[in-house]
């Protein structure tokens, strides 16, 4: 029988800050719930709490809109100084149509407005993706792992769109102690024919099950998922980036 896996959710944070010591506060807020932290848990941290901590946040009244950002705007009744923050964050431009911009940001990943979001912070502002969400993600593990003594895992997860799909859904944008693919590879199918293309998105999957708690409006920004048997290494959300020259859709 397979060991059951269970997804806790994580409440009682504060409002979180630029400076806020993140993984210090998890661990507050799980002491004061009572919230065992056994060995291989994995933690999925929003992102946007990340950046918040991070001070990954720009006024737009600070933001002077290009000539393009205006037009974009005008067009599609947007704010040109959100455009242009959003313009700014991308390597890359996708798509621009119908009043939706796609973009591949800096870090590599490609989603909608190049991951720029204006809900749920303060009224004028903008947050921007974390400079490297492995690096945060490596942090936040490692507070974790000495306020508990275990070993841990952290996933950083952002909401993203899916072509061809309806829905949102999370996926990791960093990743510190687990391995983000498991490649299967070669191994027999139950037939006994070799596996030929499955690779497993596991630190997307793990995310996505965790956003089944974490509720923005009910405040729970973090999960716990236990009970999962990854492969515990050091690694980078960055490894569940498609190659550009295997990428069909490019």
């Amino acid at each position: 029988m397979h060991q059951p896996i269970a997804i806790l959710g994580v409440s009682g944070l504060p409002e979180i800050k630029c400076g806020a010591d993140l993984g210090a506060l998890v661990a507050q807020a799980l002491r004061n719930a009572r919230t065992e932290v056994v060995a291989r848990d994995i933690f999925v941290i929003a992102q946007k709490i990340v950046s918040k901590s991070e001070g990954r946040s720009v006024r737009l009244d600070s933001i002077e809109p290009s000539a393009r950002a205006r037009e974009w705007a005008e067009a599609y009744d947007k704010d040109a100084r959100l455009v242009e923050v959003v313009l700014r964050e991308s390597k890359r431009i996708v798509r621009m149509e119908r009043g939706v911009l796609i973009s591949e940001t800096r870090h590599g990943f490609v989603c909608a407005n190049a991951g720029v979001d204006a809900s749920n912070v303060e009224e004028g502002t903008a947050l921007l993706l974390p400079e490297d969400p492995d690096a945060s993600a490596a942090r936040i593990r490692k507070t974790l792992e000495a306020s508990f003594g275990v070993s841990l895992a952290v996933i950083v997860s952002d909401t993203f769109g899916r072509p061809w799909r309806e829905g949102l859904v999370n996926v990791a944008i960093g990743v510190a102690g687990l391995a983000p693919l498991v490649d299967y590879r070669g191994e027999p199918d139950s037939h006994g024919r070799p596996l030929r293309v499955t690779v497993i998105a596991v630190a997307d999957e793990i995310a996505s099950a965790a956003e089944l708690v974490m509720k923005k409006k009910d405040g729970v920004p973090v999960a716990i998922v236990r009970g999962f048997d990854y492969d515990a290494r050091e690694a980078s959300g960055l490894e569940l980036i498609r190659a550009p020259e295997l990428d069909l859709f490019r």
